[in-house]
């Protein structure tokens, strides 16, 4: 794997999807691929989408993968194996994650540049929130009519990304688009998955995986990882975490369980 930042079970086909950026995080280098794995990490074909930039999160909606890279988001036919369409975000500068609605609509969280979630519905991607408070946001879930939020945190270094404030979980009315904080701040959040009774999420910066209960309302860390571990996925049939590496192109995978 290259650059290896989000990873997506398919559970109709029994397969996992990766995104690999393949060079820097916002270059329109074409450079960038899309992986398919068998669920235990053997590779069925390592570049099954090519001609991407810097593809980051991923979501799939009506049998369609859809991949945020850069400032578009990538629409691929699963059946076919063929790209059917682009959408530009109007000026988006770093399209981040994604995710789909029951209604099939995609959210895409834009991180460094300004703090914004785009929406794609009906072919036309439009900019459907803009605030600071939303802390630079990276990974999404929806749950609950809300759609969730690990931010990044506040006033990044430019080199080493590194926060005077760390992120937190947030979450946002669909309906309202009110924006609530789940937690207080504590971690460089990248990739957020639902789990039956609570949500785990990947720390970037620091390397750890964490989990937050429905139930306690609070965080814990559940082991340490490499720096750079991106955009996680879990498979509740298995009870597997699935970990990109960003930085030393590997893929891991570990148990997980949770009573509550």
């Amino acid at each position: 794997m290259d650059n290896p930042e989000s990873i997506l079970l398919d559970s109709d086909n029994n397969v996992l999807y990766v995104s690999n950026i393949n060079g820097e995080m916002t270059n329109k280098d074409g450079n960038g691929y899309i992986s398919k794995l068998s669920l235990d990490g053997k590779i069925i074909k390592k570049e099954w989408i090519t001609s991407l930039n810097a593809p980051k999160g991923l979501a799939i909606s009506n049998n369609k993968l859809y991949v945020a890279d850069v400032d578009e988001i990538v629409e691929i036919d699963i059946n076919t194996s063929k790209i059917t369409a682009k959408y530009q975000a109007p000026d988006a500068t770093f399209l981040n994650d994604l995710v789909a609605d029951e209604n099939g609509d995609i959210y895409a969280s834009n991180t460094f540049g300004f703090s914004s979630i785009y929406k794609l519905s009906n072919g036309t991607t439009e900019l459907w929130l803009k605030n600071e408070e939303l802390n630079l946001p990276n990974g999404l879930l929806i749950m609950h009519n809300h759609l969730f939020v690990g931010s990044w945190g506040a006033n990044p270094n430019s080199e080493t990304f590194a926060t005077e404030v760390p992120g937190r979980l947030i979450k946002i009315s669909l309906r309202t688009k009110k924006i609530k904080n789940v937690t207080e701040p504590f971690a460089n959040l990248d990739g957020i998955v639902r789990t039956v009774h609570g949500i785990l999420m990947s720390d970037w910066l620091s390397g750890k995986l964490l989990y937050y209960s429905n139930e306690r309302q609070s965080v814990v860390k559940i082991l340490d990882i490499p720096k750079g571990s991106a955009d996680v996925e879990f498979n509740p049939k298995q009870k597997v975490v699935y970990v990109p590496q960003m930085l030393n192109g590997r893929l891991t995978a570990y148990a997980f369980s949770s009573n509550k």
